[in-house]
Formats: structure tokens, C-alpha cells, sequence
């Protein structure tokens, strides 16, 4: 099995945690990647983040800096979203850790699947930015189906906890005899199943770390998640969908 997470814009830089942190296995991809928005004019890459000055000075200045082999953070510990937050890697056990190096990957617009301890750098490159890297149109066309292949390795279970943005790259290629369950975690108003994009990273994260903590083997235990008021709805999910729904009544 392979939980799918996405990444967060906002990242830190610990050297201190592990001693020696892996390489990703797409780095070759990702140097193209580095050379070419190193190419690109300040206008063009702010243009390609759309950020303010303050955020596309400060990444600007890190690829013409950049050394995707030194100073390397595990990946789980540097991107610092909500998601992260929640999942609170800085706590696990060495047994919460083992599982997540297992079953936990991180899909990047820049380094393409990361597994927790991957060693990183601080990077801005969304994977919806329109990247004309290496000749292609966009980021999606870059990877093509490499992150499916490299996340579908094992027995073709896929747990998808992913924003659209990331698991399109892997939903285009699935194959009919992948088991692919995508977690919704909403409220029911106004006869709908409504889902809020900052409570769903903070579920996201406690999924994962529910996930690590029973040290999951088998995706319907998943069901019985019940963090932060969250309750597994049967009559509403399905074999590709898990719902959880909020405070219903």
C-alpha cells in the first residue's frame, strides 16, 4: 500500500535530525528542472510563482544558490503546511517512522515523488505552474506517467490523500486492476457533502499519523479514523471513495 500526500509551499531547512538524509530517485529530473528556472529572468519566474516581490526575491536567489546534494532536509521535515502540522512528523516513534518510509510518498512539481526521508532543499515550483522545462508544456507533461510508475510499485493499492493538483498525475494512468481510494473528509450542508481545503489538510495530516500510530496494514482499517470530530460514512463512500463527514446530525 501507498498513502499519497501532496507537498506545502512553505519549507524549512533541518540538518540536524538525521544524520544523512537519501537522494530522491528522480534527481536527474529534478537538475533539469533547477537548470532551467535558473534560466529564467526575475519577471519570468515571479510571473511562473505568482508571488509577491518578497517570496519570488527569496526563491529567485535560492535556485541561483542552489545544491540539490548539500545541506539536504528529510522531506517530511521540511515542508511546514497545515497538513504537516497535523501529521506532526518531529514526534514519531522510530516504529511511526519505519511505516511512514514504507507506505507514506510525497508527490512535488520539482522532485516528483519524495519518500519522508529523501533528502531536500527549499524550492518554489507548484505542479499546476505552466514549467516549459525541457521542452514540454507543463509540469504534467514533464513527469508523464514516471510518478504513477514509481508510486504503484508493490501490490497496486493507492491510498489518495492528495489535493487535485497532484493526484491528477497519478489518476491519469491508473490501471483497471490498481485499487485506487480517494479519503473526502467534508459536512453535510444544504444536502451536499461540502469540503473545506484547511480542514481538509488538518485531516489529511491525522490520517496519516492514525495511519503510522496503528500502524495500518490493510486500507479499510482506515475507516475507523475518528480525529477531529470526523466520522467514516458508509452509506456515502464507495470502493474509490472513503467519506468522512463532521459534525453531522
Amino acid at each position: 500500500m501507498r498513502i499519497i500526500i501532496s507537498p506545502a509551499k512553505k519549507m524549512n531547512i533541518d540538518t540536524d535530525t538525521f544524520w544523512q538524509p537519501a537522494l530522491p530517485v528522480f534527481l536527474k529530473e529534478t537538475e533539469v528542472l533547477k537548470d532551467w528556472l535558473r534560466g529564467l529572468s526575475f519577471k519570468e519566474a515571479q510571473d511562473l510563482w505568482k508571488c509577491n516581490d518578497k517570496i519570488a526575491e527569496l526563491n529567485y536567489r535560492r535556485f541561483q544558490d542552489m545544491n540539490l546534494k548539500m545541506r539536504l532536509t528529510p522531506a517530511l521535515l521540511s515542508y511546514e503546511g497545515i497538513q504537516y502540522q497535523y501529521m506532526a512528523p518531529k514526534v514519531f516513534t522510530q516504529k511511526e517512522w519505519d511505516y511512514v518510509q514504507k507506505h507514506l510518498r510525497i508527490l512535488s512539481g520539482f522532485y516528483g515523488v519524495l519518500k519522508p526521508l529523501d533528502g531536500v532543499v527549499p524550492y518554489r515550483l507548484e505542479m499546476q505552474a505552466k514549467a516549459g522545462a525541457d521542452g514540454w508544456r507543463n509540469l504534467y507533461d514533464f513527469w508523464g506517467d514516471r510518478l504513477y510508475q514509481e508510486v504503484s510499485r508493490g501490490d497496486g493499492m493507492l491510498l489518495n490523500l492528495a489535493s487535485k493538483e497532484y493526484s491528477k498525475c497519478i489518476e491519469k494512468y491508473l490501471k483497471p486492476e490498481d485499487t485506487y481510494i480517494t479519503c473526502i473528509f467534508g459536512e453535510w450542508k444544504d444536502g451536499k457533502v461540502i469540503q473545506k481545503g484547511t480542514q481538509a489538510k488538518m485531516a489529511r495530516g491525522e490520517m496519516v499519523r492514525f495511519m503510522a500510530e496503528k500502524q495500518v496494514a490493510d486500507v479499510r482499517e482506515v475507516r475507523g479514523f475518528d480525529r477531529l470530530g470526523y466520522e467514516f460514512e458508509e452509506k456515502m463512500s464507495s470502493d474509490k471513495e472513503y467519506v468522512f463527514l463532521k459534525n453531522m446530525s
